[in-house]
């Protein structure tokens, strides 16, 4: 059976590896594979102690999403088994190569994060400008479009929709992107809000096909890509705790690390409660056990 090591590696980020299939026997473009790590990052630094599991979270969720929103928007998605190496199953995926689009897709539904800020200094968010008077994390009066610019290295940048069109290179395209990301959203939130949880905001990554066509590409609404607040105990006017690296961010910023490389390790009951809160984000947003995606998968 083909393993990782016998594929040609394309590109390597702080979570993910894409690596090129180009043996597949397909009609179109040869596939990739897409497979999500178990390392974290916190301030553009990856530690050296990875979240057991983590990857199987961020793969079983995006399978999830994937299969629930189809009907919204093509997605890249090929499979989750077939043509997975054995030692990758659970946390690889087959997908669709695609001509990736040059932004970031960021819909919010809640004002929070970078936004927050944003909002504070000036009334709006990448020049949106909301009602006054709005309290952290405060839902707002309907969803948000503020894409970004994707960076290889360091943050992402905040535009407006005219600079976005003008990366793209299509303004009909970016409306159909823009239309596609809140509908995409709203779904989700809806869904997310019936299982107790609230999704404050996500980005997503959308790439033309071989037909130029519009495909929802890499991961979609895992807690990496999306932040997500637990309902219960929900309160506006302060920070809310989410299902995400938050617990290893609050920790690494009263660690006294200094936020420059190299991070440092991160302590076991950090990586404990980091693990329970993305299986959990797993278990509410699907609605089965996640031993259910280990054993779909062989991954157990």
């Amino acid at each position: 059976m083909t393993t990782l090591a016998d594929l040609p590696l394309i590109a390597s980020g702080k979570v993910r590896e894409m690596y090129d299939l180009a043996d597949l026997d397909v009609a179109e473009s040869p596939p990739l594979l897409m497979v999500a790590s178990d390392r974290i990052s916190t301030y553009d630094a990856v530690h050296p102690t990875p979240i057991p599991d983590k990857g199987k979270v961020l793969t079983g969720l995006s399978v999830f999403w994937f299969a629930k929103t189809a009907q919204i928007v093509a997605n890249h998605m090929i499979s989750a088994t077939d043509g997975v190496p054995e030692e990758a199953l659970g946390r690889a995926l087959v997908v669709r190569r695609l001509r990736m689009l040059p932004v970031e897709c960021v819909v919010r539904g809640y004002i929070t994060g970078s936004g927050w800020k944003d909002y504070q200094a000036s009334g709006s968010v990448s020049r949106i400008p909301l009602p006054a008077g709005l309290r952290e994390s405060e839902q707002l009066p309907e969803p948000i479009f503020t894409p970004s610019t994707k960076a290889d290295v360091g943050h992402d940048e905040a535009i407006d929709f005219d600079r976005a069109a003008e990366l793209v290179g299509e303004r009909a395209l970016m409306e159909r992107v823009r239309d596609v990301s809140l509908e995409l959203y709203s779904f989700a939130a809806e869904h997310a809000r019936e299982r107790g949880v609230i999704l404050a905001d996500t980005k997503f990554e959308f790439g033309l096909d071989d037909h130029g066509e519009l495909v929802l590409g890499d991961e979609v609404l895992t807690p990496d890509s999306s932040r997500y607040w637990p309902a219960d105990g929900f309160e506006v006017g302060r920070g809310q705790p989410s299902f995400d690296k938050q617990f290893v961010r609050d920790w690494a910023a009263s660690s006294g690390w200094d936020k420059k490389p190299p991070a440092p390790a991160i302590p076991e009951d950090v990586v404990a409660g980091t693990r329970a809160r993305y299986v959990e984000a797993y278990e509410l947003i699907a609605g089965e056990p996640f031993d259910a995606w280990l054993a779909r998968t062989g991954s157990a």
